[in-house]
């Protein structure tokens, strides 16, 4: 059927997977209430960017203008479309990346990404805790003038004591069983993960489990992390003094921390359950405190069990920097705004792809971690140029229904 009059090509831009999961009316609605409605007709409309942004992200390493080129291939192929549409130039991406801002990205991720583990699912809760872990990474990025002054530089042993990259800090809070990432702040480089955290805290709830490692023990940083009703499961270092208050029977014990101010006085203090434990062959031992100080509720043994889920979320962060990325990733974007929308982008497609891994296992009734992260990425790559269906029209009666 012939197009409907004075629809464009750029209109029924979609992205299969991502246009199902991120919607066009929910695009069109963070677009308008983040105030990046475009003014005039353009070639980029601020919708198409957004999609555009997140093929980006899907196709890492591919150029500009094969992006696009990948976005509408399959409309001609499936004879959606019979008009011409010449593919934007790589400046005038740039330009409709700029003019978009990081804020739709942002903004869309905050009413998108929320925890998709069901108790039906497998390893995502412990008896009635939801898992999720905290954890921090940082992003290499271009080296331009813009990013360095504004994100700054790791120290290297090296030349003169800066690293060759401009780095992007960012923490994440991760459910365990699913590997979905549903709360994400970023930040220059001389942020300590621990700020982040902080900001990420009130998106934790009663009925969650938060596990972390060394990096994150602070009395301050717990206590802040405890008012919002979570409970915690943290790793703290061996050198932590932690006397013992009570002996319970399953081997852990009853014991009280106090902020650094406060150490010699004893003033205020927080009561924690302490769980020592090493692994066999290993002289290691690992100290973790938590919340849960009944014993009945957690038994020792499965708390120093539970503490290795974190490491899902270190998987969490392999396969968005390694797998949907690259070894050894590099982003592309040269500006402070540009580098936010990407990595938002990045969040925004690995949440994507492991909500629907989430809803397969739960088809299939297995354990998410049986279903691989490569393969499934490969299959929303597929999916693009076979979307022709999918059309990110905004919703409404119209007098030609056109194609789809």
């Amino acid at each position: 059927m012939k197009p409907p009059a004075g629809e464009r090509l750029p209109d029924r831009i979609a992205v299969g997977l991502l246009t199902v999961t991120f919607p066009p009316e929910l695009v069109d609605r963070v677009v308008a209430e983040t105030g990046r409605v475009q003014r005039r007709s353009r070639l980029l409309p601020a919708r198409v960017v957004v999609y555009y942004v997140l093929a980006m992200c899907l196709f890492f390493g591919q150029g500009y203008e094969e992006v696009a080129r990948l976005l509408t291939d399959g409309l001609a192929y499936a004879r959606r479309w019979r008009g011409t549409w010449r593919v934007p130039t790589t400046a005038a991406i740039t330009r409709a990346r700029a003019r978009l801002g990081p804020e739709p990205l942002r903004a869309l991720f905050a009413e998108v990404c929320q925890p998709v583990a069901t108790e039906a699912g497998s390893g995502s809760f412990y008896r009635a805790w939801r898992l999720v872990a905290v954890d921090g990474t940082t992003f290499d990025l271009p080296d331009t003038a813009a990013n360095a002054g504004f994100f700054g530089r790791p120290g290297s042993p090296r030349g003169a004591g800066k690293g060759a990259f401009p780095q992007v800090r960012a923490a994440g809070l991760g459910e365990c069983g699913t590997h979905a990432i549903f709360a994400a702040e970023l930040a220059p480089l001389a942020v300590h993960e621990t700020e982040l955290a902080r900001r990420l805290f009130g998106h934790l709830r009663a009925g969650m489990l938060l596990i972390a490692d060394r990096g994150f023990t602070g009395f301050d940083l717990w206590r802040a992390a405890a008012a919002t009703g979570a409970d915690l499961l943290w790793r703290v270092r061996n050198s932590a003094v932690l006397p013992v208050a009570e002996q319970l029977a399953d081997g852990s014990y009853l014991s009280h921390i106090y902020a650094a101010r406060d150490k010699h006085r004893h003033a205020d203090p927080i009561t924690v359950r302490v769980v020592e434990y090493t692994l066999a062959g290993q002289a290691t031992v690992y100290r973790l405190i938590t919340t849960i100080t009944d014993p009945a509720q957690a038994p020792a043994p499965d708390l120093a069990g539970l503490y290795a889920q974190r490491w899902e979320f270190e998987i969490s962060l392999g396969e968005l920097k390694t797998h949907q990325g690259a070894p050894r990733m590099v982003l592309r974007s040269h500006t402070p705004d540009g580098v936010q929308q990407e990595v938002y982008g990045f969040l925004l497609v690995h949440y994507a792809i492991r909500a629907l891994m989430h809803q397969a296992a739960l088809d299939a009734a297995t354990d998410p971690d049986r279903i691989s992260f490569t393969r499934t990425l490969r299959l929303a790559r597929r999916q693009v140029p076979a979307q022709a269906a999918l059309s990110p029209l905004a919703a409404g009666p119209r007098a030609d229904p056109g194609p789809g």
